[in-house]
Formats: structure tokens, sequence, C-alpha cells
């Protein structure tokens, strides 16, 4: 069911000092950042030949990731996102298999413009995943 790994979000506590230790410390492509009310989040990408990372810094009063951070002051992985084929197929299989979605249930437009998904923790190791349709 899942494809390839997307990317892995770390939560920052300082965006503008993350991004510029990834570019400048290890020579990374970093994007610009970009406001995503719906999620509470900036995110910044940093590409990779295979892969990205997913730089998080909260967005306004709420944000998952003010929450995440006063638990980890320090920042961290926050979550791991796998590409699908077909976001509700996937969806509607991993919920007859018994996981978990999280929020409503329905896709919600991700930070590539594309549909995602977050899927319960406690389904996965102790691990956030997101599932985002290419």
């Amino acid at each position: 069911m899942i494809g390839r790994l997307n990317h892995i979000a770390i939560a920052v506590p300082d965006l503008a000092a993350a991004a510029a230790l990834y570019r400048d410390t290890l020579g990374a492509r970093v994007s610009d950042a970009i406001e995503l009310p719906d999620h509470g989040v900036t995110t910044v990408f940093v590409e990779l030949e295979n892969s990205k990372i997913e730089l998080l810094h909260p967005l306004g009063e709420g944000s998952t990731i003010a929450k995440y951070l006063e638990r980890s002051p320090d920042g961290g992985m926050h979550h791991i996102c796998f590409e699908v084929e077909d976001i509700v197929a996937a969806r509607d299989q991993l919920k007859a298999d018994g996981a978990r979605v999280l929020g409503d249930g329905e896709p919600r437009t991700g930070a590539h413009g594309k549909p995602v998904l977050f899927l319960h923790p406690k389904d996965f190791c102790g691990t956030l995943i997101e599932i985002e349709q290419v």
C-alpha cells in the first residue's frame, strides 16, 4: 500500500535557525517558508536526493506543533510521511485493518498541495504517520 518515503518532519523552536543549519552547515537546498494556517504550521522543506526533511514551526493559536514543543522544547522528530497512490482507498484499507485516522477522516490539502491524512501513533509503534496521495 505505501510507496516511497516522502519526508520526515521535525518540529523546531526556531525555523530560521534550523533552516540555516541545514543550508549552511550541511549544504542542503532549503525551500522558502510556507504558512499552512489550516494545519497550524509554518514549514520549510530540506531537499535531499531521495526524500525531504520538513521543518515544522507553530503558526497561530492552538497549533499542535506548539503543544509538541511545550513537551519537547528543543524540538524533535514529529512524523514520517509515506506516499500512497489513492488516499481514500488507503484510508479505507487502514481503517478496515484497525488503524485510527486522526481528525474527521477526510483528506486535507497538505504542504505539497496534495491530499494528506494522519494516522494515530499508538497504532504505529509510537510514530505519527502521514500518508500523502501522489
